[in-house]
């Protein structure tokens, strides 16, 4: 028998266990770091103590409104103030935050209220319309709206509902947070983009953010006192728990309410902006920015992108800038961001510039906080790791949701053998970095051959007069499938569909080339991405 066979008297206590939460974060850095900025927007600049007691104030409001632990509340804000006041207040009352996307139809909102079933609902005035519509098919279902007035964006208080500044009032900073007795109890409620359907709720408990904030600390290599701008939507993932995150190291958030060149590059020379994420078409609306749009700033800048595999063309157009990119990987079901593009300086930085964009553009290895992502076959099993094999990109530990909200067969189809299935299709390389070929659904099998659409847009992007560049799949009679390239060129450019398709042919396999190339303006969701259901159907009709 071992020595801890006896264990009397080591039980879990107040004195040596306390549930995790990120919530922890900010009590803490109301005290370590009261008078550091954290911050930054609607005309305020807030410090810690500031923060906290705002933060306390909402969530006695929130209460004294009627909403009770295990309460849901939504948002339906850009990236303001007042937003992460709620990431914050929210959960310190015990409810459940749940932020809706501000780019979603009235249909959708509405069924996300319902099936969510909130309390209350803090809405900006740019989207109170939106907001009051999606309640008024709600009936006496509907949630309380509180309305976030941003007058110094051109959104003044309607004068139809409680401001927010207001119900504010109402609370007080001395409550007492509602800390979970449980780090498995539900801390957000985010709902898929619903390309295919009703949109699945995801549920994130207290457990896997604080996880999440500390193992993206080290992925980051963050040091104390760093100056984050909010450019992943807070209705994304939480902006992939990025403010939960900045307490943790005293660092301050500032808000960027309309994601423009010009605002970015304001945010890095003005406050000093360390840190951002986005996805791909953030690198590149800042590669092309106009001269006018840009602002000299002297801080290298860290940035997290992810969303699709950013193309070695935009990261080597960007980084000379001023900017050291990461590539990172996740889904709303694992809080954002679970793998991440580590680089190896001893055996990289010597490469060739086009080599080391290449390497940047893999998916990467696991994050600190999870404790497998690996590339599996139907069986589960680990695919060879020789750049060739296709598999699932299959996620187990911490950083994988409870599940889909009132959806138990979906969450046992999702975590099936075990695993949580992503549906992204990628192959190992030797040294253990996974890269995506493409989402299951996006490989174009063309005459019994697979096509990745990622290795056609990564070509497409080197064509000088291309901003941007997405590839689906055509029905074709003799081939099943072949590729169609829909592109957006830059400001000024010209571009020719016959040139394209030779361009792609002098660098592609012939099944691979596109055999269409349509310019338009791609369709996207508020966080960037692409939306190729939407190509697919142009794709059928030209």
């Amino acid at each position: 028998m071992g020595w801890l066979a006896d264990e009397t008297g080591l039980e879990k206590c107040a004195a040596n266990f306390a549930p995790l939460t990120p919530l922890s974060h900010l009590r803490r850095a109301a005290d370590v770091f009261a008078g550091r900025e954290a911050l930054v927007g609607h005309g305020r600049r807030l410090d810690y103590r500031a923060l906290h007691a705002r933060v306390s104030r909402l969530a006695a409001a929130l209460a004294g409104a009627g909403v009770r632990p295990g309460d849901v509340v939504a948002t339906l804000m850009p990236n303001v103030a007042p937003h992460v006041e709620a990431t914050w207040g929210v959960p310190a009352c015990g409810a459940v935050i749940n932020a809706i996307n501000t780019r979603l139809d009235t249909e959708t909102v509405r069924y996300i209220l319902q099936h969510g079933g909130a309390r209350i609902v803090l809405v900006d005035s740019q989207f109170l319309a939106l907001a009051e519509q999606a309640c008024a098919e709600l009936g006496e279902a509907a949630p309380r709206l509180i309305e976030v007035a941003d007058p110094g964006a051109g959104h003044p208080a309607s004068g139809r509902h409680t401001e927010y500044e207001d119900f504010l009032a109402t609370g007080r900073e001395d409550v007492a947070w509602v800390m979970p007795t449980d780090e498995w109890e539900s801390l957000a409620l985010n709902y898929t983009s619903g390309t295919t359907g009703r949109p699945k709720g995801v549920v994130y408990h207290h457990r896997g953010a604080y996880l999440s904030t500390m193992g993206q600390v080290v992925s980051w290599r963050m040091v104390l006192y760093p100056r984050y701008l909010t450019i992943v939507p807070l209705f994304h993932c939480n902006a992939w728990c990025h403010p939960w995150m900045m307490p943790l190291v005293g660092g301050a958030v500032i808000c960027c309410r309309d994601i423009t060149a010009a605002a970015i590059y304001h945010a890095l020379a003005e406050e000093g902006a360390t840190h951002f994420g986005g996805a791909p078409i953030v690198l590149n609306t800042i590669i092309n920015a106009r001269a006018e749009e840009r602002r000299p700033f002297s801080q290298v800048v860290e940035v997290f992108t992810a969303g699709a595999p950013p193309p070695a063309a935009t990261l080597a157009a960007i980084e000379p800038l001023g900017f050291n990119v990461t590539q990172v990987y996740g889904l709303t079901e694992t809080y954002g961001p679970d793998a991440e593009c580590i680089w190896r300086a001893e055996e990289w930085d010597s490469l060739s510039e086009e080599d080391r964009a290449a390497i940047k553009a893999r998916t990467g290895v696991a994050m600190p906080f999870m404790e497998e992502v690996i590339v599996g076959d139907t069986e589960h099993a680990p695919v060879p790791r020789d750049a060739a094999a296709l598999g699932e990109i299959l996620h187990r530990g911490n950083g994988v949701m409870k599940g889909y909200f009132r959806n138990p067969a979906a969450t046992a189809e999702a975590f099936r053998g075990g695993w949580f299935h992503s549906g992204d299709i990628a192959y190992w390389h030797e040294d253990g970095y996974i890269k995506i070929a493409d989402r299951s659904k996006d490989i174009i099998i063309s005459g019994g051959e697979n096509v990745s659409s990622v290795e056609v847009e990564n070509v497409l992007m080197h064509h000088p007069a291309i901003l941007l560049a997405a590839v689906v799949a055509r029905p074709d009679e003799k081939w099943g499938e072949v590729p169609c390239a829909f592109v957006e060129v830059k400001d000024g450019a010209t571009i020719d569909e016959e040139e394209v398709i030779a361009f792609c042919r002098a660098r592609l396999a012939g099944f691979k080339t596109p055999k269409r190339v349509v310019v338009r303006e791609l369709p996207k969701t508020s966080t960037g991405k692409i939306q190729k259901f939407a190509l697919r159907k142009i794709a059928s009709e030209v």
